[in-house]
């Protein structure tokens, strides 16, 4: 792509920015170990059965774990989320514990369920495409709950389509 649309400010770049998503925390169990990464590309892809995708970024150990084992839990975040935000927005090297300090509730095969999120999905990975720098998750779902259902969902909105 001409790097000349891919500039910060150009109607390209608030266009594709502008493109509305939820915030998540993506985890994963890879033998015994579990880690965790804010997540933002996430859309329900089907009904009968119940179906999510997720992006990963391609050079991200997550992906890994996360075709290793075939599964993958979504923790929605709700308003007020900052903390998680933080926690998670720094990124984890493999062996570094995800979860220092956090609340998890032990629900989901796919990974952790946070107790501060507002809802999980469960699923198990139902296949793959890699497109330009993200591998794409197509995920069933086969569990989920609904934590705090006073809770509104964190919408998230990007100034520049073209970073995160």
């Amino acid at each position: 792509m001409a790097d000349h649309l891919r500039l910060e400010g150009t109607g390209l770049s608030q266009a594709l920015g502008r493109i509305p998503s939820g915030l998540y925390i993506l985890t994963v169990r890879h033998g015994e170990r579990a880690t965790g990464m804010l997540a933002s590309w996430v859309q329900q892809a089907g009904f009968e059965p119940p179906m999510v995708t997720v992006a990963v970024r391609r050079d991200r150990y997550v992906g890994d774990w996360i075709d290793a084992s075939g599964r993958f839990t979504l923790n929605q975040l709700a308003t007020g989320s900052k903390a998680l935000i933080r926690h998670f927005g720094r990124g984890f090297e493999p062996d570094d514990d995800a979860f220092e300090d956090l609340a998890l509730r032990d629900e989901a095969q796919g990974g952790p369920v946070l107790a501060a999120a507002m809802a999980y999905l469960d699923a198990e990975v139902a296949g793959q495409v890699v497109g330009g720098d993200h591998r794409i998750f197509l995920g069933r779902i086969v569990a989920g709950a609904l934590l705090h259902p006073e809770a509104e969902p964190l919408v998230h909105v990007r100034a520049n389509g073209f970073h995160y």
